[in-house]
């Protein structure tokens, strides 16, 4: 399900941001600002999802979701604050897009001619191969 841009305003209203200080490269950077941004989604409390939404929410995505019912995403790859929020917030509706959307039933196919044939010739061999390891009758 792709998300419009007017519900992905109104998620942006719902989203709390907290930024600290991050790991990796950086130098004294790391060591001053904080770049690292923390996203905060409450998904109960969200008014755009009706009830059903809201619990393939939080059904597919329980392992972000902590114990206040927060759907977390962190982001901490870029050096400045404005880009690692821009990333977080993209990661965060690529999350809600694949867990909204519903996967494609599966349609039955019937085994090609050719595959047919060729498991049966695959089991000749192994029918022949098994048949030779036995002992010879006298």
């Amino acid at each position: 399900m792709i998300l419009p841009d007017s519900i992905k305003e109104q998620l942006l209203a719902e989203v709390q941001f907290s930024a600290s200080r991050s790991g990796g490269p950086g130098g004294q950077n790391v060591n001053k600002v904080n770049t690292k941004i923390e996203l905060r989604f409450p998904v109960q409390e969200s008014e755009v999802f009706d009830k059903d939404q809201k619990q393939l929410i939080l059904l597919k995505l329980k392992n972000r979701i902590n114990n206040q019912g927060e759907l977390l995403v962190t982001s901490s790859v870029e050096r400045s604050q404005w880009k690692n929020k821009e990333k977080a917030t993209q990661k965060f509706f690529e999350l809600i897009e694949k867990a909204l959307t519903k996967p494609r039933k599966r349609k039955k196919t019937q085994p090609t001619a050719a595959s047919r044939l060729k498991r049966i010739e695959n089991k000749k061999k192994v029918a022949q191969k098994k048949q030779l390891r036995k002992p010879p009758e006298t």
